[in-house]
């Protein structure tokens, strides 16, 4: 199988199946308990934690380790109501756990939600967020992408930031789909949401990173962990995966991902030429591997399902929205609910290769004929 979703999630690096080995014979206490075997346990999650705050030149007392982005952003969200209604500035380009979050904020009567306009070209419309700033000034929290998770559009995060604290109100970033593939830095958001299983490390942990003074609340009742903030055992086995994959970001991961842009450029080139009116879905500025592709006459779920028999791997949406047949969210807002059916996701990994490119080629070749 050729797996071209790398988007949903990535295989984690050998190093970091070593490193998660490791601490699995070596540091599997509770890192909770004060002897000596919680104090190994507790030093695996404590270097992860230095090494996410580096990721963001933060301390490690401003980040909290979560189950993974979703956690994080839905703490991040939840944490900024928990003092007060105001209004939530966000758009249908987020990922799921912030819409998803946004909306339920609306129906519990803690938030008025202000949708922003997007622009055709994958971007959130920057006029319409200082529009949003003069309709109301309760504005309590903003939320922007670092990296869009279908499109791989870049978002603007230091724009929307500078206008956002000007008026005095919080910014949250998903920065999940932006780490390895794009530069992080500088970065002026107030939270920051990140997941390892999306930079080549394991799922089931992640974290949220906190400018110094943002209060965060918790969202869940339990013990004392993370300071409260988010109780329940912190697993050191998958802390020390998280590290061994920030290592690789650190050393190489930005240089991998970027080698492949001329090849995702090529293949994507291919393809569109493979039928009339094919179009890429988001035009801005995007991370060096994904390709979003609308195919008239095609329907996205189908075409992900020829391409499987085939051997290849993509998908034609949010993995947080795979099996539902209402069309994706990001791209009807970008460009419109029936080019939105019509559209599949191709996202690579820093392993993909000319060979590979041929093969996938191919595959559409036979697929596409079928139309």
């Amino acid at each position: 199988m050729i797996y071209l979703d790398w988007n949903a999630t990535t295989k984690p690096l050998p190093e970091v199946v070593a490193a998660m080995a490791q601490a699995a014979g070596e540091a599997w206490a509770n890192p909770s308990s004060v002897h000596g075997l919680g104090r190994r346990a507790a030093s695996c999650v404590e270097h992860a934690r230095a090494l996410v705050a580096g990721l963001f030149a933060a301390d490690s007392r401003d980040v909290v380790l979560t189950s993974g982005g979703t956690e994080a952003n839905n703490l991040a969200i939840r944490s900024a109501f928990a003092q007060g209604k105001g209004t939530l500035l966000t758009s249908r380009l987020e990922h799921p756990s912030v819409t998803r979050v946004a909306e339920a904020l609306e129906r519990e009567g803690t938030a008025r939600v202000r949708w922003l306009e997007v622009h055709e070209d994958g971007t959130l419309n920057v006029d319409d967020v200082a529009l949003a700033f003069t309709e109301a000034n309760d504005v309590r929290l903003v939320t922007v992408q670092a990296v869009n998770h279908e499109t791989g559009v870049i978002q603007p995060v230091e724009a929307v930031a500078a206008m956002a604290h000007a008026k005095g109100a919080l910014v949250h970033v998903d920065a999940v789909q932006a780490v390895s593939k794009v530069d992080i830095l500088p970065c002026s958001a107030d939270t920051i949401a990140i997941a390892a299983h999306k930079f080549r490390g394991p799922k089931g942990v992640g974290a949220l990173v906190h400018r110094p003074g943002v209060r965060l609340v918790a969202i869940m009742g339990g013990g004392s962990q993370e300071r409260g903030i988010r109780p329940g055992t912190v697993d050191p086995v998958a802390a020390a995966g998280m590290a061994a994959a920030i290592a690789w970001v650190r050393t190489s991961g930005r240089a991998d991902y970027a080698a492949i842009e001329v090849e995702r450029d090529a293949l994507e080139a291919a393809l569109l030429a493979m039928a009339e009116g094919a179009l890429r879905n988001g035009t801005a500025a995007r991370a060096p591997h994904v390709s979003n592709l609308y195919f008239p006459r095609a329907v996205g779920p189908e075409l992900v399902a020829a391409l499987d028999l085939e051997g290849v791997c993509v998908s034609s949406g949010s993995a947080c929205s795979a099996g539902t047949s209402e069309p994706s969210p990001v791209l009807t807002a970008m460009v419109g609910a029936t080019r939105a059916m019509a559209s599949v996701r191709i996202s690579l990994g820093e392993v993909f290769t000319t060979e590979t490119r041929e093969q996938v080629t191919s595959a559409f070749v036979r697929v596409l004929a079928r139309l």
